[in-house]
């Protein structure tokens, strides 16, 4: 038996769209897909897999990924993405939680369990389980379905309108829900997919002359603009999400011409997508996450929490119903995240509820300390964080990135801080680096600048 994706991504690849790799100049064509798919489902019900398995597959952004997944979805597993660079004591780690048998490689099936797990009525209908990380610092496996994920997809293809006749360029990994998205609507449409293994600027730059789609989140875009502005003649839509865009960062992605900006904000338990800042909306917009998309509702709790309620979020998570269970409220799932209402109607985020610095009694959202540094004509960007002080509670880091040929100094950052917002809000030490601390998604990582914090003698 399989789900609605395979159906969706096999159709997909029957319509004339293409995958290639942007190392190495790998191209795939369709049919090739098809086959591995068919090899890989093969292999897999000569194994015995059972309905609603889990699958661990090795991703990498190459076009055989493509071909895995779907090959799991035929097979009526349910695929575990796992990267292929992570560490093998975090792969056997994943492998325990899922109690996974089987790790696919492209038209490689290895074993890694002997006992197939007991059935889980969690697993029936899903599709994917997604590893994020947790306030804990244990991994969370994010369930998702294939309808409700299916049906994501149809509300994004009309949010969207990506075409046939697209190149969408994709640095976002596919082990994480962005990039799974972004690629499975690109196929869904007949375009051209071009799947960049790792992120670097070279690699982008040299397919951008052929791009009309780029999706990214915005560390990667600041690093893209950190110089002149790389041509893009072709270039009509930019994705991005997965952090909140700065107004800084959002006024220089507009430097690349005529594309249109869809910035978008949402999470995996939530299938990705909730809100959008379209381009009607900006610059007006910018500094918020715009209204809700399709299908979906908010609230503010009297905390300032935002809630989500969603047809196309999570079953749950894996193996943990008391934590699926205390992450919604009345249907609505608590984000952690801080948000306030604009004049306008839209959104606006102020910051993690629990990366809220308490310094000397005063409560600081670290979020409006970055945007505020983001404006200063020297800085690149900056990230800022509580680190634990015996007498304050909590003191304010904060690392930032110069601008090219620009030189940062301490006293004077502190001096047009105060010029600009209260004292206590002003950071009490400063980190300057060439790029903001980011974690294994690419996203700039407020939890490593306490790392940072300890080296600092």
């Amino acid at each position: 038996m399989s789900g609605a994706l395979a159906g969706i991504l096999a159709d997909a690849l029957r319509s004339p769209a293409q995958v290639i790799a942007c190392t190495g100049g790998e191209h795939a064509e369709p049919s090739a897909l098809l086959t591995l798919a068919q090899r890989a489902a093969q292999a897999l019900a000569a194994r015995g897999i059972a309905p609603g398995e889990p699958v661990h597959v090795r991703i990498g952004n190459r076009p055989s990924d493509v071909g895995s997944l779907l090959g799991i979805w035929q097979a009526g597993g349910v695929a575990v993405p796992v990267h292929v660079g992570a560490a093998p004591a975090t792969a056997v780690r994943l492998e325990r939680r899922t109690q996974a048998r089987f790790c696919l490689d492209g038209e490689r099936l290895d074993m890694v369990g002997r006992q197939a797990p007991l059935e889980r009525p969690l697993l029936r209908d899903a599709a994917l389980v997604i590893f994020t990380s947790g306030s804990t610092g244990e991994p969370k496996g994010v369930v998702i379905g294939h309808r409700p994920f299916a049906a994501k997809l149809a509300a994004l293809d009309r949010l969207l309108g990506v075409r046939a006749d697209d190149v969408v360029l994709v640095p976002l990994q596919l082990t994480f829900i962005f990039g799974l998205w972004v690629s499975l609507l690109a196929l869904m449409r007949g375009a051209r997919l071009a799947l960049v293994p790792r992120f670097s600027v070279d690699a982008i730059e040299r397919h951008l002359g052929d791009a009309t789609v780029l999706a990214g989140v915005p560390s990667m875009y600041r690093t893209l603009l950190a110089d002149a502005v790389p041509a893009a003649p072709r270039l009509r839509l930019i994705l991005t999400g997965g952090e909140v865009l700065a107004p800084t960062l959002a006024a220089a992605m507009r430097r690349f011409g005529d594309a249109a900006i869809y910035d978008l904000y949402g999470l995996t338990e939530t299938g990705s997508c909730d809100f959008c800042l379209e381009p009607a909306g900006q610059p007006a917009g910018f500094g918020t996450i715009g209204r809700p998309t399709e299908g979906v509702s908010f609230r503010l709790d009297p905390a300032g929490e935002l809630q989500i309620r969603t047809p196309f979020g999570m079953l749950g998570y894996l193996d943990d119903p008391a934590l699926t269970q205390a992450s919604f409220a009345d249907g609505y799932f608590r984000t952690g995240d801080l948000a306030r209402l604009t004049p306008s109607g839209r959104v606006a985020l102020i910051g993690r509820a629990k990366d809220i610095v308490s310094r000397g009694g005063h409560k600081i959202a670290p979020l409006e300390i970055d945007n505020l540094l983001a404006e200063h004509p020297d800085v690149a960007a900056a990230l800022c964080a509580g680190i634990p002080d015996e007498r304050l509670g909590e003191v304010i880091h904060a690392v930032v990135v110069p601008r090219t040929g620009a030189r940062l100094e301490e006293a004077a950052l502190r001096d047009w801080l105060l010029a600009r917002t209260e004292r206590f809000k002003v950071p009490d030490v400063f980190h300057v680096r060439d790029t903001l601390p980011a974690g294994a998604t690419g996203k700039a990582d407020r939890r490593a600048v306490a790392a940072l914090a300890a080296a600092k003698p």
